[in-house]
């Protein structure tokens, strides 16, 4: 005798549906995570030795630091003897697409030593063009204190991309901001903690970036 179709069968069917979806999609998401959180972490920490000195031996676990209402995570890098010799910040502007992630890079003076996008969503053969060196290559050694962070067409030093004026102002714009937060980091005082053995010890009076940290190995 063939069931007959009520209301109660066809929740109950739904609901055994539903259940099993999401125990397949929680399985996939356990199987899934550890590789993707691995692959992203490589990603990361590949992107900020390229962005930073050569000289850096080492670099800092990641801090935060709380700029004009917004968080910003940043890893401070250090040499062989322990000295600070960059910073390596990360930016968001909103592009065409949605938020530009930009790591960018900076010595300890400020200059820019490199930068490098993350993740982007901007028009193919357009504005997504902001990943090639074509571009971005411009920024090496770029110092925003003697050169304006902001494209040409805006009375800025920035060649922008072609046909790509609201990418390459995202890209400048955030640029700029890593510069600011960069002179929020360096006015800040606090200890470093250079990943060396045992323990590395600076006044807490003297500011970030420029200082030297003093090895108290013994």
């Amino acid at each position: 005798m063939a069931v007959q179709s009520s209301f109660k069968n066809m929740s109950l069917c739904l609901l055994v549906i539903c259940l099993v979806c999401s125990a397949l999609l929680a399985g996939v998401y356990a199987l899934t995570k550890e590789p993707i959180d691995a692959a992203a972490k490589a990603k990361n920490e590949a992107a900020i030795k390229e962005v930073l000195p050569d000289v850096a031996v080492t670099i800092e676990e990641e801090r935060t630091v709380d700029f004009e209402g917004a968080t910003y995570t940043y890893n401070l890098a250090y040499d062989e003897l322990g000295n600070t010799v960059g910073c390596a910040i990360n930016v968001a502007p909103s592009g065409f697409g949605g938020p530009i992630s930009i790591k960018v890079g900076f010595d300890i003076n400020g200059v820019i030593w490199n930068t490098k996008v993350l993740s982007q969503a901007e028009t193919p053969g357009l504005g997504a063009k902001c990943v090639e060196p074509a571009f971005s290559d411009q920024f090496k050694g770029f110092d925003p204190a003697q050169k304006t962070l902001a494209v040409k067409k805006d009375g800025g030093d920035v060649d922008a991309i072609t046909a790509s004026t609201i990418t390459s102002r995202a890209y400048a714009e955030g640029l700029a901001l890593a510069a600011k937060v960069f002179d929020a980091i360096a006015q800040t005082p606090m200890p470093l903690e250079a990943d060396v053995e045992d323990s590395a010890e600076v006044s807490g009076s003297d500011p970030v970036i420029p200082s030297e940290v003093e090895e108290s190995i013994k």
